[in-house]
């Protein structure tokens, strides 16, 4: 690595429950990047997370080593839990002060909001989507991602992602195309209807000769 050139720093973050711990497992994949290492299927909290004491204390960034890497993602939720508290994340603190060592790109996880709200309230007891937006305020110039554009276009949509952040993603892993990313976290939550408010008049104009 150039003497003056910094190593890059991807920070994955959105409300809580859309995904920022699949997002993390998903760019540590790749053998260039130094990220949150978890098994698949498991759980873990922010606690773990390798960044988290720079997410209490910003000012620690200044001692944190990077050989031999270039490629660091870091993720948090928000709001995040410790000590069984619901916690805010310092977002302006710790984005400037790693600007100072890293090239730093935020990724903020978008998720239907419907399936965020039933999320949150089953596991939290709560709505917490609004504590989000209202840090969203926080974020400048951060880059939108998509649960469920993930789901639907895998390998594709990673490429894409790959390519606009020009950060390195394993886009594609085989295990990641073909075991990860089968079974769709929403489905749980999508029910089937009877009928559609405007059925009647979308199967009437397939009919129509064009």
């Amino acid at each position: 690595m150039s003497e003056n050139k910094k190593p890059k720093l991807l920070i994955v973050t959105g409300p809580q429950g859309s995904g920022n711990h699949l997002f993390a497992k998903i760019f540590n994949m790749h053998p260039a990047v130094k990220g949150w290492q978890m098994e698949w299927q498991e759980w873990q909290g922010h606690h773990q997370e390798p960044f988290q004491e720079y997410w209490q204390d910003p000012s620690k960034l200044k001692d944190f080593v990077t050989v031999p890497y270039e490629n660091f993602v870091t993720s948090i939720s928000c709001p995040y839990y410790k000590d069984k508290k619901p916690q805010t994340p310092k977002y302006s603190e710790f984005i400037n002060e790693a600007k100072k060592y890293f090239e730093v790109k935020v990724l903020v996880i978008a998720r239907d909001r419907n399936i965020l709200k039933l999320q949150q309230q089953r596991l939290r007891g709560e709505h917490t989507t609004p504590k989000f937006m209202h840090e969203l305020q926080r974020i400048e110039n951060a880059t939108f991602v998509s649960h469920e554009t993930l789901f639907l276009y895998k390998g594709k949509y990673l490429k894409s992602l790959a390519d606009q952040l020009d950060f390195p993603i394993a886009h594609n892993h085989t295990t990641l195309l073909d075991d990860f990313l089968k079974k769709d976290a929403n489905i749980k939550y999508v029910q089937k209807i009877d009928k559609g408010n405007f059925d009647d008049e979308a199967t009437q104009a397939s009919l129509i000769d064009s």
